[in-house]
């Protein structure tokens, strides 16, 4: 409007104009917003129409369906929420973009869930109900169907406030306070509410504690070296084989245990013989890809993009075999107590309901997920290529730690508390490591040797480009390298999941038990 020629202006039509296209940025920017949601609800509407193709003519059909409806809707949370767990490392590293691990994750996570999901569950989450003490059927529809809701509903909030928790124990939780209003505190099995308990304190610390001693090793062998390059061809193909024989096992023990259960011995085999092959391929291809690079960090990180590609998908086909049957718990129990009309221990999961289950998680994080996979990502703490390496390694490893003593562990807790691991160990170790401060003065030495003390400033500008530079006490306070209002947040909000979602669940339990 501006460029017309004034003769030609109007300006009561310009403004008028002006006007309209305001409105429309406006209109386009709320239907942004509107979109997710709105897709999310023809995707509730769908899968209850799916679910009434399977069970039309049943005796319970609309129960069904309406369980199926709120069965989708917990699988859309557990896309936007826990999935984020598994990519966001690789994403705030940079080694995947934000596109390409939410297609990376939408495909690993269901064909997880659909290929090794596994046909069986367990009614009540984890044992942690008697299933005697909840004899009713219909007793027992509401229950499972308040667990559902009340879970699905703690998830969806934690998401909104941008908190990563674990969707397995917002279902125990449910599943918890629904069975108590249900059947009274006596039908709680307390010992392993107890576990369940322990792992908060346990899975968080472990995966830290694990991620942060790799760090270590890899500031040591790798960052802290003169040569950088004859330390990453010595020492790279030994982390990756170390991943390689981590994920076979971690993969064998609980991607695939519903497909094939395996021994302690042939799991243990099976590590061995990746850990072979994986070093024998990657050490020659290492050498290669290493060639003509700089004696720089930067360098250090292009070698680790390949590894963390993989971790990604294969801790996503783990996440959907594992976890996506315990999310689907409720429903598949309503299922089958509608149509068989008695309560069991354990039912077999209709293809129907996986396939539900699976879709939901995808939709769920293409539409939501960006926004926790930024934040495990890239808002708790800065990572790179090697330390998200730690993550991920830290996420596989502790798993099979926990699972060969029998400690129930949350794989949401495992790689969020791998972060923080990494996080609050460097900024330990840049206050008080003397390795690094002698490798910063021995670096400092060179460069006045080699250019006088004039261009000093230039050398520390160059140290700091590569991640050398001494920071003081109160520049670390400043520059804090983990957010610690994240932190509390996320902290939080995993003490009170169990007890939010279990008083949730009573109260709706009570309500619909009441209008039924």
């Amino acid at each position: 409007m501006a460029n017309q020629d004034p003769a030609l202006r109007k300006e009561t039509l310009d403004k008028d104009l002006d006007k309209l296209v305001h409105v429309e940025q406006a209109t386009s920017f709320v239907a942004r917003g509107l979109a997710g949601p709105g897709i999310s609800l023809v995707f509730l509407v769908l899968s209850a129409i799916f679910a009434g193709i399977y069970v039309a003519g049943e005796p319970r059909a609309l129960v069904i369906i309406l369980a199926a409806a709120i069965g989708a809707y917990m699988a859309l949370n557990i896309g936007a929420n826990d999935v984020a767990n598994n990519v966001g490392p690789a994403v705030g590293s940079r080694a995947l973009t934000l596109g390409g691990a939410l297609l990376i994750a939408a495909i690993f996570e269901s064909a997880g869930a659909l290929i090794a999901g596994g046909d069986v569950v367990s009614t009540i989450s984890k044992g942690i109900i008697d299933p005697a003490s909840v004899a009713s059927p219909n007793v027992f529809i509401w229950a499972m169907m308040a667990a559902l809701i009340s879970s699905a509903l703690w998830v969806n909030l934690a998401t909104w406030i941008g908190a990563p928790v674990s969707t397995t124990h917002s279902v125990v939780g449910g599943v918890m306070g629904a069975g108590m209003a249900a059947a009274g505190i006596s039908a709680v099995n307390w010992p392993v509410m107890s576990a369940i308990a322990a792992s908060w304190v346990i899975s968080p610390l472990l995966g830290g504690a694990i991620a942060a001693g790799f760090l270590a090793f890899i500031k040591i062998a790798l960052i802290y070296q003169e040569d950088k390059i004859a330390a990453a061809r010595r020492w790279i193909p030994v982390l990756v084989a170390i991943m390689a024989a981590a994920f076979a096992g971690y993969l064998a023990m609980k991607g695939l245990k519903k497909i094939i259960n395996l021994d302690g011995m042939t799991i243990s085999l099976i590590s061995v013989a990746a850990f072979v092959i994986v070093y024998g391929i990657t050490r020659p291809l290492i050498r290669r890809q290493s060639e003509g690079m700089e004696n720089r960090n930067q360098s250090l990180r292009k070698l680790f993009h390949i590894p963390l590609i993989c971790s990604a998908a294969l801790l996503s086909f783990a996440h959907g075999a594992n976890d996506v049957a315990n999310a689907v718990g409720p429903l598949a129990a309503i299922v089958h107590t509608a149509e068989a009309g008695d309560v069991a221990a354990k039912v077999h999961i209709p293809l129907w309901v996986m396939i539900i289950g699976a879709a939901g998680i995808s939709f769920g994080l293409l539409l939501f997920g960006p926004k926790l996979i930024r934040m495990v990502g890239e808002q708790i703490t800065k990572l790179n290529p090697m330390r998200a390496y730690c993550v991920a390694l830290s996420a596989a490893i502790t798993v099979i730690i926990a699972s060969w003593f029998g400690l129930p562990v949350s794989s949401t807790h495992i790689a969020v508390g791998a972060v923080f691991g990494v996080g609050f160990f460097r900024e330990w170790y840049t206050a008080n490591s003397k390795r690094r401060r002698r490798y910063i003065e021995k670096k400092l030495q060179g460069a006045r040797a080699k250019n006088g003390s004039s261009p000093l400033e230039k050398a520390w500008e160059a140290a700091e480009q590569d991640e050398t530079v001494r920071i003081s006490g109160a520049e670390i306070m400043r520059r804090r390298l983990v957010r610690r209002a994240h932190f509390t947040t996320i902290i939080a909000a995993w003490l009170i999941t169990v007890p939010a979602a279990a008083l949730l669940a009573a109260i709706i339990f009570v309500f619909l038990n009441a209008i039924t």
